[in-house]
């Protein structure tokens, strides 16, 4: 469902590229990357301005609404859901804010007026407590994993009389996690008992990881490292796909000088890290917070 929620997150950033309030498209040269490979990343401004950075087919661009502006930046942020057409469009994510203990959940409308987008609705409401200190977020829904310390947790979602709650975060097993630069969910996979979440990031000594966190029993989790080196600067890495290549994946790292570059994994479940090509897109000046999606 997530990778779902992303091509249509970044469809629509892409269509409105030309009638947003900024964009600056770019023309990036990244051969060893398939040119039907597109991927996105939120980010927020530090006056709380909302944007999008978006590759999408070898071009980049960045994009921002009218009237987006939260009003605070999030320590950490997800998307959960989007839907819309050529008129309208609505999103629903969690976002932590520093200084809290409870976590938001921020939703938005925008429509497409004389030709602009423009957001008319928007809103932030309190969803859960415990999570203090919370750097990351990712959804493998029902799941909602975060990383706050040393420490990787996971909340459930449940539905109660039709309202969306979550339950007290429970702390995992390990620890180490202070370490871990960024963190996003990929996909499911296995039944029953031995169905588990992989999620992928980076970590602070360079390497690109994989972990395995069975779902049944949450305190089993098994990781295996993709690549060891090149990897440690990206503040942010996010998630794509391949339209010709629905075995692959687009992976978007951006550093905090706001240096980008975009990777191909020829095949994002087997475990092997020597097959991702890499392409340098250069200083493009994304240096708002941003979250791996």
């Amino acid at each position: 469902m997530r990778k779902s929620i992303v091509a249509a997150a970044t469809a629509l950033a892409v269509s409105a590229a030309g009638i947003v309030v900024a964009a600056r498209p770019t023309t990036a040269a990244v051969g060893d990357v398939p040119a039907d490979c597109s991927v996105f990343t939120t980010a927020y401004r530090s006056d709380g301005q909302r944007l999008t950075y978006v590759y999408d087919g070898g071009t980049t661009s960045t994009s921002e609404y009218a009237n987006d502006n939260l009003g605070w930046v999030p320590t950490s942020y997800q998307q959960i859901g989007a839907s819309g057409d050529d008129t309208v469009f609505r999103t629903t994510g969690y976002a932590a804010r520093a200084g809290s203990d409870r976590l938001f959940k921020v939703t938005r409308e925008g429509h497409l007026i004389d030709g602009s987008w423009r957001i008319m609705a928007m809103s932030a409401s309190h969803i859960g407590v415990g999570f203090a200190g919370a750097r990351i977020l990712a959804s493998a829904s029902p799941y909602l994993y975060h990383v706050a310390g040393t420490s990787l947790y996971r909340s459930t979602e449940s539905y109660v009389n039709g309202v969306l709650t979550l339950s007290t975060p429970v702390k995992l097993a390990g620890k180490g996690w202070d370490t871990v630069n960024t963190l996003v969910y990929e996909r499911s996979g296995g039944t029953g008992t031995a169905a588990v979440d992989v999620l992928i990031g980076t970590k602070a000594n360079g390497e690109l990881k994989e972990w395995r966190i069975n779902r049944a029993t949450p305190t089993t989790i098994s990781s295996k490292v993709l690549r060891s080196t090149g990897w440690g600067a990206f503040t942010t890495l996010s998630t794509g796909s391949c339209d010709a290549h629905p075995d692959g994946r687009a992976l978007l790292g951006i550093t905090a000088t706001g240096r980008v570059s975009v990777h191909f994994d020829a095949k994002k479940t087997d475990g092997i890290g020597t097959d991702i090509n890499c392409g340098s897109l250069g200083s493009l000046g994304w240096t708002a917070k941003a979250y791996g999606q």
